[in-house]
């Protein structure tokens, strides 16, 4: 019995653990629930060493015993935090005090139960052993009353630790929470903290370099320093110096004062010299295109060619110039007689012309006679220059010079193309700008061919047409008109021309020319400062040559050329005619050659003709009818020349 009532009692005296599943706990907590364990070890303890010797009791006594209230499951153990751990050891150590009070209290009984067990009782005291029962009973109700009331505040307590437990579950969520958005934050950091790292990388290696430039500002300032000194030095002195030269500045603003004066003055005087220049100038052409009328709007110079080597056994007696009048030749023969072979009379031809080139004139002097010709080609007035005579007579050399040219064989041609462009030069300086088109064609058999063209087109047509209905200026279709700007270019399109002339050989020149070579350059002039323009062409014609065919002995092509080359040269005989007797109608259109230089030969023109005649004797009769019509044109009056002026 007494066994049974230790075992009841050790079963009232121990807590219910109800099984649950262990969780990890943290070093805080686990310290608490070993306390907490300790103290309840310690209070097993007194409890089982306050109970007397075993002994048997009755069943009514031994079946009284205490409802044991029946244990509660304690929620699993959660991690807490710091604060709410010592609030529950302060908690724990009040009840651990609460618990210890009984303590003191209860050792009254044991003290009699030893009391009365240190005697044993005999075995016929049954009233003693009954009486030592009842005092034992009496301690284990004692016991189990104080034991029920340690059982309740224990509950109470536990029902406190669980709310705690509660409590500090709920702040260790949220503190996990916590923990959870802090170390969200420690990453965010950290990878601000790595950014931050590089930033000062680059800042440390920015700094280095900005220490290296500062360096060298450091010693550039150094420089600069030193160089300011020197120049403030320098400065002092050009101070001084500035203070003398305000001085001179001072005397100088008043002689530019004076001066600007006298430059206004200047400016007023040179005003007034150019519009006297340009009325002098105005007068100059005026009084020039007036000599040139005088002398004749259409002008006949002859020139007698010089004899050749070859031509040494024929004697040029036949020709002679008389000494007191130089613009007269004679051309005089001996006459057979018709009776028998004595000879008759001596016939003489006289002829007179605006001037006389006898064999021994250079081409120079010739030139300085047509220079002012020449000239009025820029003035606006239309010039045309022709060499008329016989094969062989000199005109090509005349008006082109020959095949190897110099300087003082050079012909009309180039020497007149150097004048304008000298000319043109020097008006450039009194307002003036030219423009010049050149051209270079020949009529062949009735046929216009572009000498500046080296493989010309056989398809291609050339037409002589007016430029509009309401002018009187004429163009050749297709053909090539080349701007130029210099001696040079001109010359070379010359010699390019001269490569491209219909040459051939006859019985009386071994390299006749067998067209009509016509060269033209188109002449454009404007004064922006007096607004004026000019427009004028200058032409320069190398006429083929005439000859008799019972003399030339042509045949085939030959023949077809001399025969197109007289009726070109008649044609231009009876539009020469025409003019002369002021007919009303001018054949113009009987020739090409005479078409294309109606502008040229009447009208408001210049005309310049040149008479080539041979030295030789047996050229007597082609040089007596070359002079002929010489002196029909030299007769000819076409009327007062007009400048075209705008």
């Amino acid at each position: 019995m007494e066994s049974t009532i230790d075992k009841k009692s050790q079963k009232m005296s121990r807590l219910p653990v109800p099984p649950s599943k262990k969780r990890p706990l943290s070093d805080e907590n686990q310290e608490q629930s070993s306390r907490v364990k300790v103290e309840l070890g310690k209070r097993l303890k007194v409890s089982h060493a306050d109970e007397p010797p075993k002994f048997r009791v009755a069943a009514s006594i031994a079946t009284s015993k205490p409802r044991v209230t029946p244990a509660v499951a304690l929620p699993k153990p959660q991690v807490i935090g710091r604060q709410s751990l010592q609030v529950l050891q302060s908690k724990n150590r009040g009840n651990t005090t609460a618990s210890a009070k009984p303590k003191a209290t209860a050792p009254a009984p044991a003290q009699s139960a030893t009391s009365g067990a240190g005697k044993k009782r005999a075995a016929w005291d049954l009233k003693g052993q009954v009486n030592d029962m009842k005092d034992k009973v009496t301690n284990y109700k004692g016991k189990v009353q104080s034991l029920s009331g340690e059982n309740a505040r224990l509950q109470t307590t536990k029902q406190q630790l669980q709310r705690q437990v509660e409590l500090l579950s709920t702040e260790n969520s949220a503190i996990s929470q916590q923990l959870c958005s802090v170390e969200s934050k420690l990453l965010s950091e950290e990878k601000k903290l790595e950014g931050a790292k590089k930033e000062v990388l680059q800042l440390t290696e920015l700094c280095q370099t900005l220490q290296s430039e500062l360096a060298a500002g450091k010693r550039v300032v150094v420089e600069l320093s030193s160089c300011n000194e020197s120049m403030t030095q320098e400065l002092k002195a050009k101070e001084g110096r500035l203070l003398c030269l305000e001085g001179e500045n001072s005397r100088l603003k008043t002689l530019v004062t004076e001066q600007s004066e006298s430059i206004n003055d200047l400016q007023c005087r040179v005003a007034e010299k150019d519009s006297q220049l340009y009325t002098l100038e105005t007068e100059r052409r005026r009084l020039h295109n007036a000599v040139q009328e005088l002398k004749g709007n259409i002008r006949v110079f002859c020139r007698v060619r010089p004899t050749l080597p070859s031509e040494k056994t024929s004697s040029a007696g036949h020709i002679s110039f008389p000494p007191n009048d130089e613009k007269a030749i004679v051309l005089s023969k001996v006459e057979e007689s018709h009776v028998g072979r004595e000879k008759g009379q001596s016939v003489k031809y006289d002829f007179n012309f605006d001037c006389i080139f006898p064999p021994t004139t250079s081409q120079a002097a010739i030139f300085e006679e047509i220079a002012l010709l020449v000239q009025s080609a820029l003035d606006g007035f239309p010039v045309c220059i022709f060499a008329y005579g016989q094969t062989g007579s000199g005109k090509t050399y005349t008006m082109e010079g020959p095949d190897n040219v110099s300087v003082d064989t050079m012909g009309m041609i180039p020497r007149a193309i150097r004048q304008i462009f000298s000319s043109a030069d020097e008006l450039k300086s009194k307002g003036w700008q030219y423009k010049f088109t050149a051209s270079f064609l020949e009529i062949y058999n009735e046929t216009l061919r572009d000498l500046l063209v080296s493989r010309p087109d056989k398809k291609v047509e050339y037409d002589i047409r007016k430029v509009n209905s309401s002018s009187n200026e004429f163009y050749v279709t297709n053909l090539r008109y080349v701007e130029v700007s210099s001696v040079e270019e001109v010359h070379e399109l010359l010699q390019a021309a001269k490569t491209n002339r219909s040459v051939a050989k006859t019985a009386l020149n071994d390299r006749s020319s067998r067209s009509h070579s016509v060269f033209q350059l188109r002449i454009e002039g404007e004064n922006s400062v007096r607004d004026v323009r000019t427009s004028s062409v200058l032409s320069l014609i190398d006429l083929a040559g005439s000859e008799r065919l019972d003399r030339s002995l042509s045949t085939g092509d030959r023949l077809k050329e001399t025969q197109s080359i007289n009726t070109s040269l008649s044609a231009l005989g009876l539009v020469i005619t025409s003019l002369c007797n002021k007919d009303s109608h001018i054949p113009y259109r009987n020739s090409k050659l005479t078409y294309l230089l109606q502008n040229s030969l009447g009208g408001n023109s210049k005309v310049l003709m040149f008479v080539n005649i041979s030295p030789l004797e047996e050229n007597f009769t082609e040089s007596v009818n070359s002079l002929r019509f010489a002196s029909k044109v030299n007769e000819c009056v076409i009327g007062t020349a007009r400048a075209n002026r705008k």
